[in-house]
């Protein structure tokens, strides 16, 4: 019950925002278009806005390109081929072939496909109405994406910021407890600390190019790129961190007994920096804050022994250096520090705008005590 109040209090706002487009676009096409049942003009608003805020814009584009090419194929095909199977057959091969020339995507091709099917089942008339429709609730979308209601990239990043540190610390948490457990309970739980973490990364690079959209092409954020362009390069740090974790993951299933128990607490302790991390993202006090915290976690980390147990510490130490120029530490000083000892070291604040529309919201720190 409680995810559910949870899913309805995330998305409200988002589904209001439908709600009224999908009505204004009902209103425009009976009253200004003079449409007597028009449906194709809300549902077209109504795909549009069905996406992550991020890709509300592009994914209106994509409706009006897949219902134009797909309405001028139906047409092309009622016209030489008249009504009948064939006719839709050719046309909806002919408009799926369009969409894979235009981006291939699937719903692009869904659009261009249903497109080209009214344009044969119910004329050229039909066709045009589609057209229309396909522009007006493609249009009414835009508005409300782009112009009213625009998203907020920096915020989209840090969410997902959040969402994939949460996730990694997750996965660190798993592999420690991995690494107190018995070998017949491991092999009960094959690799479950590493799975998520292939989705929370293809996420990410997700919302990392939603936001480079946002940050390009709405009008609000045309000329305040600088943050949002700081905030990209940190979301490639984290993909880097990811990958980092999973090297380690997969080098401590390797361990002996006795190693295993060696290298426990320093995963739980990186764990415990990405947890702090994900609760106060964008926060350069909280940045310094680890930045300690990691540099004493790996501080006197052995590098001589047997060859599989330094190739882990190595990994921890990768994993270090990657927490750390998340941070803002530069990378040769992040990589001298995890290996010499640093207690300390320089970490650069992100700029933010001065003004923002929509601040993204921070959560209250909960960690350790701030130095």
């Amino acid at each position: 019950m409680y995810e559910a109040w949870l899913r309805v209090r995330d998305n409200l706002w988002a589904v209001l925002q439908q709600s009224v487009a999908a009505a204004l676009s009902w209103w425009i096409a009976g009253n200004v278009f003079d449409h007597h049942v028009p449906l194709f003009a809300p549902i077209a608003t109504l795909v549009a806005l069905n996406t992550p805020v991020g890709g509300r814009g592009t994914n209106a584009v994509r409706v009006m390109s897949g219902v134009v090419a797909g309405v001028i194929v139906g047409q092309l095909a009622f016209h030489f081929l008249g009504h009948g199977d064939a006719a839709v057959g050719v046309a909806v091969l002919c408009a799926l072939l369009v969409a894979l020339l235009l981006d291939g995507q699937r719903i692009t091709m869904a659009q261009a496909a249903v497109g080209a099917v009214i344009s044969v089942a119910a004329g050229a008339q039909a066709g045009i109405d589609r057209v229309q429709d396909a522009l007006l609730g493609a249009g009414v979308a835009l508005v409300f994406s782009q112009l009213l209601f625009p998203p907020h990239p920096l915020s989209l990043l840090r969410r997902a910021e959040t969402a994939t540190l949460k996730g990694l610390g997750r996965a660190l948490e798993l592999t420690a407890r991995a690494l107190e457990e018995s070998a017949e309970e491991r092999e009960a739980q094959p690799w479950e600390e590493s799975r998520p973490v292939y989705t929370l990364l293809n996420d990410l690079g997700g919302t990392r190019s939603d936001a480079i959209a946002v940050a390009r092409r709405t009008p609000h954020w045309r000329g305040r790129r600088e943050p949002v362009h700081q905030e990209i390069v940190a979301t490639r740090y984290l993909d880097l961190l990811g990958n980092s974790c999973l090297t380690l993951i997969r080098g401590a299933a390797a361990l002996d007994t006795v190693h295993r128990q060696t290298l426990t607490p320093t995963v739980r302790g990186l764990s415990g920096v990405l947890e702090a991390l994900a609760t106060a993202p964008g926060s350069h006090a909280v940045f310094r804050h680890a930045v300690r915290w990691t540099l004493d976690i790996v501080r006197g980390a052995p590098d001589t022994g047997p060859a599989v147990p330094v190739a882990v510490w190595e990994s921890v130490r990768l994993v270090a250096a990657d927490i750390l120029v998340f941070a803002g530490a530069d990378a040769n000083e992040a990589e001298r520090a995890v290996h010499d000892g640093s207690t300390d070291i320089t970490t650069t604040a992100r700029s933010t705008p001065r003004r923002q529309s929509a601040r993204p919201r921070r959560r209250r720190w909960r960690g350790p005590p701030l130095p």
